[in-house]
């Protein structure tokens, strides 16, 4: 009976742990929304900064998984290079170890603090204050998920049991490796399994070489989770999750024969020895980076070659089933995943128009019109869909969803026009022709550019989630946008009444690009419209009437 209850605390304790963990990354997601996204898919440029980025991430969200299926995903939509995106990881990793080390270092006393400061926030008005109180409640949980597993271990220090068993797995690493490997892929991370290891090492049954064996397990079976969730996946994800997978198990193998010197050479430093999991979790990831990181290029290419480019079937929809349409929901879901993926079209575009803008890389504007007309196949396509679906009835609530969508794809496809016909021989001119903007110019037009992004990254969101907060969040920077607008407007005619000459070779082009951008981001933010006025919260007009100096909202 008393083993009963032993185990019972024992995996509360790891479902407190795993609950705590989820909330951080759902707060974190919520707190940063766009930011955290644009930040990795902007945050690449170079080695360093791509390694720093994973690290940051990962810290953020708590979740190294969360972190690779981003970066896997930005890399399908090339906003990321390959090589690039397995450096990333490489931070990520580094970025988990510390995690674990900070939460090892005894500061659960502070998890009531965090609690009652987590609520607080959490009963706050705005999206990013409710996220900020949940990921700091799921780190109070995670602290005292560390107290209750440090009480349910007690009991083991005296079970001949588990002593007998940790004896056989301390003449078979191996086997111990693959098991805690089980463990952290069934936990879905690694960071649970080093801190269930970290509760078993104080009961001073572990050795130093089971210990290290253990931890390489942990890290081994964490990067398991990703490569699943991106089988389904295009080859460019795969590619991203399976390389890192590849290198943590070479990394294990590699160092699992040495377990012992590597505990070894860790008790040797001024660090207690109870905390000799997170430790050897904290070394392991950090030299596994340092020596991966220059073989990044080679693995994303051996990567290529393993896993080659599939068929492209762009053209056609992936998501629309006819034989959803008996289903409603079912098929506005289906029919909203497909827009979704226009969307992200549309974000391909823009990145290679202001990468192209920025780098004079003409090589970068080739895909653009394959993609506008693959955008104007596939919104044709959803309006199809969509319009057999309303023959079949529909709700109240499943019509105007219904309309949503098909209006997004609608301004999607002329955001689409836009680039195509404004952006791109605009852009094409500049490289062309060795035009060159003022500093004070080119800065605003990049501003502009990234600004432009980052609410197409935003509308997204609003699309599946009808977020009213980030809603208003999206009306609001169509103000921010329109003011840049006016103010680079202005600026620019104050540099060609100083007679600069860039300003006065690039005056049509830099007021022509501020208008389209313009111009997308009025179509951008339509998607914001039909939920702010199913809360009464948008005018008919924004002209004022009589004395009355309010304007709608």
């Amino acid at each position: 009976m008393e083993s009963t209850i032993v185990m019972i605390n024992l995996f509360g304790a790891v479902a407190l742990l795993l609950f705590g963990l989820a909330q951080v990354k759902d707060g974190a997601s919520r707190a940063l929304g766009s930011k955290l996204r644009t930040s990795l898919a902007t945050g690449t440029k170079s080695s360093v900064r791509s390694f720093l980025t994973g690290f940051v991430a990962t810290v953020a969200l708590q979740s190294s998984t969360a972190t690779a299926l981003m970066v896997s995903s930005f890399v399908e939509r090339e906003l990321i290079k390959p090589r690039m995106a397995q450096v990333v990881l490489l931070g990520a990793n580094v970025g988990t170890a510390v995690t674990a080390w900070i939460v090892a270092t005894g500061i659960e006393w502070i998890s009531p603090f965090l609690l009652v400061v987590g609520i607080v926030l959490y009963r706050g008005g705005s999206t990013s204050r409710q996220g900020a109180g949940t990921a700091m409640i799921g780190i109070a949980l995670m602290l005292l998920s560390l107290h209750l597993l440090s009480a349910a271990t007690e009991p083991l220090r005296h079970s001949q049991a588990l002593g007998a068993f940790i004896g056989l797995l301390d003449d078979a690493w191996p086997v111990a490796m693959i098991l805690a490997a089980v463990i952290a892929f069934v936990s879905s991370s690694s960071l649970a399994a080093v801190v269930l290891i970290l509760s078993l090492a104080t009961t001073g049954l572990l050795s130093g070489g089971l210990v290290v064996a253990l931890v390489l397990g942990a890290n081994l079976g964490g990067a398991i989770p990703p490569v699943i969730a991106a089988l389904s996946g295009p080859a460019a994800s795969r590619r991203v999750t399976l390389g890192n997978l590849i290198v943590r198990a070479i990394g294990c193998v590699l160092t699992l024969p040495a377990a012992g010197i590597l505990a070894d050479w860790l008790s040797m430093l001024p660090l207690p020895y109870a905390k000799l999991p997170v430790d050897a979790h904290l070394a392991f990831n950090i030299a596994l980076a340092l020596l991966a990181w220059p073989f990044s290029k080679l693995l994303a290419r051996w990567m290529t070659i393993l896993i080659p480019e599939e068929a492209q079937t762009e053209n056609t929809p992936k998501f629309l089933d006819s034989d959803e349409l008996s289903t409603p929901i079912v098929a506005l879901t289906s029919a909203s995943r497909e827009v979704l993926g226009v969307g992200d079209l549309i974000e391909r575009m823009l990145l290679k128009v202001s990468d192209a803008f920025e780098r004079n890389n003409a090589a970068r504007l080739r895909d653009i019109s394959p993609l506008e007309r693959q955008v104007d196949r596939l919104q044709q396509e959803v309006k199809v869909y969509l319009s057999k679906l309303g023959r079949a009835g529909l709700s109240e609530d499943e019509g105007r969803r219904s309309i949503v969508i098909i209006d997004y794809a609608i301004n999607l496809e002329h955001i689409g026009d836009i680039i195509e016909k404004g952006l791109l021989p605009e852009v094409t001119k500049k490289i062309g022709q060795g035009l060159k903007f003022s500093d004070d110019g080119f800065a605003e037009l990049q501003q502009l550019f990234q600004l432009t992004i980052d609410n197409l990254r935003i509308a997204q969101t609003i699309l599946i989630t009808r977020d009213v907060n980030l809603a208003k969040q999206l009306m609001e920077r169509k103000i921010e946008v329109r003011h840049m607008e006016k103010r680079s407007s202005e600026r620019h005619l104050e540099r060609l009444r100083d007679g600069r000459t860039e300003s006065l070779q690039t005056s049509s082009l830099h007021l022509d690009i501020l208008r389209d951008l313009k111009r997308i981001n009025a179509h951008i933010v339509s998607v914001a419209h039909p939920i702010m006025d199913e809360q009464g919260l948008l005018g008919e007009s924004r002209l004022i009437t009589g004395s009355s100096t309010e304007r709608p909202q």
